[in-house]
């Protein structure tokens, strides 16, 4: 049974989530020009809530971006393309749907309702490109059991390019089927108040247009952003929910291209970093930065869960523009021993880390100080979430940002073997958590949790 629900969250994982609208999706994937190449960056999104009295949506997406030759990930989209030809494709992806009634202040015509979250769908995209125009059609299913709701997007953009920057206008037209309408602006009977009467919303075409581009700023930095307005069908418009005929949304951000060409991670001969790790959850009052700075490295000793787990990785760059910095890029699994708490349970884990080893004593005795950044994906909340979080009256979240700090040294340059230089042993923190609130792809989530834990790292 352990063995089935692994398998099921590493195909979820490796699929992941797809980003607010399509055109987003082809916008965000031109950010990255080599392939096999990698970033990370962040968007400030501001859009209209088409349910009355519900103010603007304002918040971050953290960039999870990779482009390689059968697998990408583009923030909360991810997933396998089947063929590895730039101009035309099949992919396969899991998406995470940014929609669900507000999660910070309900206005008055949600009061009472049921809650409507946002959902994983699974989906398959073909794309068509010739010079500067593109087709893009996908499907999409969700698979999380909230709607079962069907979508069918077409989408066309025409891109204008300098040396510097690009430029996309896309339409799109996106058929919903009765059952995801329903879900996000029906009204069940039970739910009926004399403003809100039951209602059942059918089927219906949007129709989405949107301009978006980036301008390289620097070498490896690019400015992202976009516009868009989408007109609702007139089964949602009709919905006693919904007070607008239109939706609009801008978002702005920055993103970083590790791939300048000084090592490829799929390169013959590039080494493969593997971490086996065990460790517990912190003290409740142990937050991250208390931890790092070692002001507080207490462990949870009233209620304590324990995880261990195997993380491999492929360095991306190294030597970054000459400094003594390294950055690989990380995948691997985590168990979740709750201690009878609840069920056991794992995790999936995908970040960038950087590794700096310029010390002065770092000639006799290698020492690495690690900060890695991504995203983390948990069958079931850990209990030390539940418990934090329940305390403080937050929600929780599978999906969280994921960090992990470390220090380690060469067992190597301890003992004197030349075969152990690639061998570390060190401390590290695992720390899952939601951007303080301000993030609708993690949930929305404000906190999360801390394992401290010991590792021993090798290259081969």
């Amino acid at each position: 049974m352990a063995t089935r629900r692994l398998r099921r969250m590493l195909l979820v994982s490796a699929l992941a989530a797809a980003a607010p609208v399509a055109a987003q999706d082809a916008m965000l994937g031109t950010i990255l020009e080599e392939p096999g190449s990698a970033g990370l960056g962040f968007l400030g999104r501001i859009e209209s809530s088409p349910y009355k009295g519900a103010d603007d949506r304002v918040d971050i997406m953290p960039l999870y971006l990779y482009e390689g030759e059968r697998f990408f990930l583009r923030s909360n989209a991810a997933g396998v393309r089947f063929t590895p030809r730039e101009d035309q494709g099949l992919e396969l992806f899991v998406e995470r749907r940014l929609e669900g009634y507000p999660e910070d202040e309900t206005p008055d015509i949600l009061e009472g309702m049921e809650t409507r979250n946002s959902e994983a769908d699974i989906g398959a995209r073909y794309y068509f490109k010739h010079d500067n125009h593109a087709l893009d059609f996908t499907v999409r299913q969700d698979i999380s059991n909230n709607s079962n709701g069907t979508e069918v997007r077409a989408g066309y953009g025409y891109t204008l390019r300098g040396d510097r920057w690009a430029l996309q206008p896309v339409l799109t037209l996106g058929w919903r089927s009765a059952k995801l309408n329903d879900y996000y602006f029906g009204v069940e009977s039970y739910e009926v108040t004399p403003e809100r009467t039951e209602y059942s919303a059918g089927s219906g075409l949007d129709i989405t247009a949107g301009l978006y581009g980036r301008y390289r700023i620097l070498q490896n930095w690019s400015l992202v952003g976009g516009v868009f307005a989408k007109r609702y069908s007139s089964t949602i418009r009709n919905s006693p929910l919904v007070d607008s005929d239109m939706q609009w949304g801008a978002m702005v951000g920055a993103a970083y291209d590790f791939g300048n060409g000084q090592v490829r991670w799929d390169k013959e001969g590039t080494p493969t970093y593997v971490k086996v790790f065990y460790g517990r959850d912190s003290d409740d009052g142990c937050h991250l930065v208390k931890i790092m700075t070692f002001s507080c490295v207490s462990l949870n000793d009233d209620d304590p869960t324990d995880i261990w787990g195997v993380h491999v990785g492929r360095p991306f760059v190294s030597g970054l523009n000459g400094w003594p910095l390294d950055l690989v890029g990380y995948v691997g699994v985590l168990r979740h021993d709750e201690k009878g708490h609840q069920p056991d349970s794992w995790q999936i884990d995908a970040y960038m880390k950087g590794f700096y080893y310029g010390f002065p004593w770092s000639h006799r005795v290698k020492t690495r100080l690690g900060f890695g950044f991504g995203v983390s994906y948990a069958e079931r909340v850990p209990y030390a979430e539940v418990q934090s979080q329940a305390r403080r009256e937050r929600n929780t979240s599978k999906v969280l940002n994921y960090l992990d700090p470390s220090i380690d040294v060469s067992l190597g340059d301890i003992f004197g073997s030349e075969r152990w230089h690639e061998l570390y042993f060190g401390f590290g923190v695992s720390h899952r958590s939601g951007i303080f609130g301000s993030a609708q792809m993690l949930g929305t989530v404000d906190g999360g949790s801390n394992y401290i834990y010991t590792y021993l790292e090798g290259a081969f």
